[in-house]
């Protein structure tokens, strides 16, 4: 009997009557302990059998809707999956929670340039960097409609506007603006979103009151690689911005860069971070990083440029943990050739950014993106149409 008292590693109800049936069928001490250990080893077969988790990725393509209790195990498993397959399951996954033939069309306006306080080690738009970017003030309403409507007649359907400032505190007159300018975007029948840094519930919330669809701020990278990146502002400090703008109501936008001499754990944990959050990212930018002259980053990272096999298979494991998310292909497009941006769109990519320009590096045009699309099969997404399946299709 003492191979049970060491076998156990917690305790394991053995059935009476299992034992006392056999029992009835053999006779002496040494029958009494075959039956017992049989019975302990069918136990013990039956708890590691309930407690085997299944594959991850079979376990991804059978949730009828999205889930947040994602391992960091589960998704290195699905991030490792051979490239090819990977891709085929990833579309898969798309087609059960998304329109697949559409994709969201974005325009990125600067509207408040340079003079940033914080150190993003990539960023351009720093006032501690020597990089040719200026600092100026806010521009006027008026010439964000007159963007706004170029865009939509080129077939935008979301309008984002971008500020490079640390955080909206203080910035009440700014904030009257920007309102003013969210207004007149809603008013052309666009979808807007913003990013200016940091913001507070109250400060959220005034500007869901205008009008606005989504707030975009992103965690850029992995909690643990992000204090070689940035200094002047927590982890902690995106994530809180994150849980305001998500309390308030707003649509939550937010992904990460690559490219910012990361490892491939660091990019699975990126993943785990916001496939865990109590709510997915509606909308999850993935960034390929354009090393800009005159950044600490640029020095760092110049001559190792992510492969695209890289960008695919991160927005591949993202389609099938996040399969609700919009996942936009975002600053760096303009670097990958038509066919690397297809492939993309094949593991799960439903969005871009296109017109005239990003913050302070280039994009690809209108004419160009609507021209890739129509040879694919895709078309662009109509604003205020968005709407994931809930429940997976086929479920």
């Amino acid at each position: 009997m003492s191979f049970i008292l060491t076998a156990i590693s917690r305790p394991i109800a053995l059935s009476t009557s299992r034992v006392a049936s056999r029992a009835t069928l053999a006779t002496g001490a040494t029958a009494a302990a075959e039956i017992l250990e049989d019975v302990f080893t069918e136990q013990m077969e039956e708890v590691a059998s309930q407690e085997k988790k299944p594959n991850p990725l079979e376990y991804a393509l059978s949730v009828k809707t999205p889930v947040n209790t994602w391992t960091k195990e589960e998704i290195k498993a699905i991030y490792d999956t051979p490239l090819m397959d990977l891709m085929h399951y990833a579309q898969v996954q798309h087609r059960r929670f998304q329109q697949p033939s559409e994709v969201q069309l974005c325009t990125l306006m600067n509207i408040k340039t340079g003079g940033c306080t914080e150190d993003c080690k990539y960023c351009a738009q720093s006032q501690r960097y020597n990089t040719g970017v200026k600092a100026e003030r806010i521009i006027q309403v008026d010439e964000v409609i007159e963007a706004a409507k170029e865009a939509k007649a080129n077939g935008s359907t979301r309008f984002c506007m971008g500020a490079a400032w640390r955080e909206m505190k203080g910035r009440k007159s700014n904030l009257k603006k920007i309102k003013e300018m969210i207004t007149a975007v809603h008013d052309l029948g666009m979808e807007s979103c913003v990013t200016l840094g940091m913001v507070d519930k109250d400060q959220a919330t005034e500007l869901k009151s205008a009008g606005l669809t989504a707030y975009n701020h992103n965690i850029d990278t992995y909690k643990e690689h992000y204090p070689k990146v940035i200094s002047t502002r927590s982890f902690d400090d995106r994530l809180k911005t994150f849980k305001n703008v998500q309390g308030s109501g707003l649509k939550a936008c937010t992904g990460g860069i690559l490219g910012l001499g990361e490892t491939q754990e660091d990019r699975v944990s990126f993943l785990y971070t916001l496939a865990t959050m109590d709510q997915h990212p509606e909308s999850l930018p993935i960034n390929r990083l354009v090393p800009i002259k005159g950044t600490p980053m640029y020095e760092e990272v110049k001559n190792k440029q992510v492969e695209v096999d890289e960008i695919v298979r991160t927005i591949a494991t993202a389609r099938l943990v996040m399969p609700t998310s919009i996942i936009r292909l975002a600053a760096g497009r303009y670097t990958m050739k038509e066919a690397e941006q297809v492939m993309c769109f094949m593991a799960g990519c439903n969005a871009i950014f296109t017109g005239k320009k990003m913050l302070t590096t280039m994009c690809n045009g209108w004419d160009e993106d609507k021209a890739m699309l129509a040879k694919w099969g895709l078309k662009p997404m109509e604003s205020f149409k968005y709407k994931p399946r809930e429940v997976a299709f086929g479920a």
